[in-house]
């Protein structure tokens, strides 16, 4: 690879994950080629040929690494049960990587992850897309601007009404698929909490599994000390029949709440691609938080924030700046295996029901 070449990548997964968020984000990233995807499903293997004319085929991973020679990148969009293994053994083939959140089932795991990818002088990045969601994107410069003051609390809630189960191993119980919510959208609340507020101190957690016939986590409330004294009460579920607001947050000065979720992934699930120049990741005003002090934003109270754009291309285009030299890696290995600190806590909590320390350097 040189700095003029493109990066060629190899797409491991084309369920949800790559076929709605990997596949068309490195198709719109300028100096990333979609090279190969891995699947064996037939169904699955007509659409990438269909979407991505020219993109060639692989039955397994085994048989990409295979020719690992002839790719750059390779980006694991695959079943999390197989993170790990998949990622080490492209690291051991000289490819940089980047895996779909959570990196791996414990931190230690991704801690080994990082020394390896670290000793062979590859990038490894987690996929935490949401990041670059519209809502945290103007929340991160309200609080950069001190338009809130010093921040005390930090609610946030990325809540579904889900009655029906829809099966697959995301609702299994068995611990060797990593499934359930804690792992899946907690793994996002907990990445965006310790992005905003820095190291967890302790941890508390309640987790329930409520729908008839479920077998995994569907209800789960986290709530962290971080180390420089913020709360975060975080907040995943399939359960909730009336949504909160996606953000609360409250400082000395002011607090920010916003309603409903970032547009981009409606957007990309509808066939929605992001094109250089043109508008993406927008939302109309009435959509809008509101900052303020002493009233209820649901009463009037406080002034309309514009949102800033989402923009999930952002991560890729970092992707491709960090394998250029110009530029950091996006998410680390590090970070994900300090998120996976605090799940791994929060499984612990509510199995036990205590609240488990932790060391911010952890």
């Amino acid at each position: 690879m040189t700095d003029t070449a493109p990066v060629r990548v190899g797409l491991v997964g084309y369920g949800l994950a790559g076929s709605v968020f990997h596949a068309p984000l490195i198709a719109a990233t300028e100096g990333l080629v979609l090279d190969t995807v891995v699947t064996s499903d037939e169904e699955r293997r007509s659409a990438a040929r269909a979407a991505y004319p020219g993109v060639r085929l692989a039955a397994s991973p085994e048989e990409l690494l295979a020719r690992a020679g002839e790719l750059d990148l390779l980006v694991i969009a695959s079943p999390n049960k197989t993170h790990v293994r998949i990622a080490r053994a492209a690291l051991e083939a000289g490819l940089p990587v980047v895996v779909d959140k959570p990196l791996a089932g414990t931190a230690a795991e991704a801690r080994e992850l990082a020394a390896l990818a670290d000793g062979r002088g590859l990038l490894l990045s987690v996929f935490q897309n949401r990041r670059w969601d519209n809502d945290f994107l103007t929340l991160s410069r309200l609080i950069e601007d001190g338009e809130l003051g010093e921040v005390q609390r930090f609610e946030s809630r990325f809540e579904r009404w889900r009655p029906q189960l829809k099966g697959g191993w995301r609702e299994s119980g068995d611990p060797e698929e990593i499934g359930g919510l804690l792992y899946d959208l907690g793994s996002h609340v907990v990445d965006q909490a310790l992005t905003l507020f820095g190291p967890a101190l302790s941890v508390y957690a309640e987790s329930d599994v409520r729908r008839p016939g479920a077998a995994a986590d569907d209800d789960t409330f986290l709530a962290i000390t971080h180390a420089h004294g913020v709360r975060s009460h975080l907040y995943v579920s399939a359960t909730t029949a009336q949504l909160g607001p996606r953000f609360r947050v409250l400082g000395s000065k002011a607090g920010y709440v916003k309603y409903g979720l970032d547009p981009q992934e409606a957007a990309l699930r509808e066939g929605g691609r992001p094109v250089s120049g043109k508008p993406w990741g927008e939302e109309p005003r009435e959509r809008w938080g509101r900052i303020g002090a002493g009233e209820s934003p649901l009463t009037g109270g406080g002034d309309p924030v514009p949102t800033l754009p989402g923009d999930y291309p952002a991560y890729y285009g970092a992707v491709a700046a960090a394998l250029r030299g110009d530029g950091e890696n996006p998410v680390t290995a590090l970070e994900a295996a300090a998120a996976l600190d605090v799940l791994e806590a929060a499984r612990r909590s509510a199995r036990e029901g205590v609240t488990v320390a932790l060391s911010p350097s952890a």
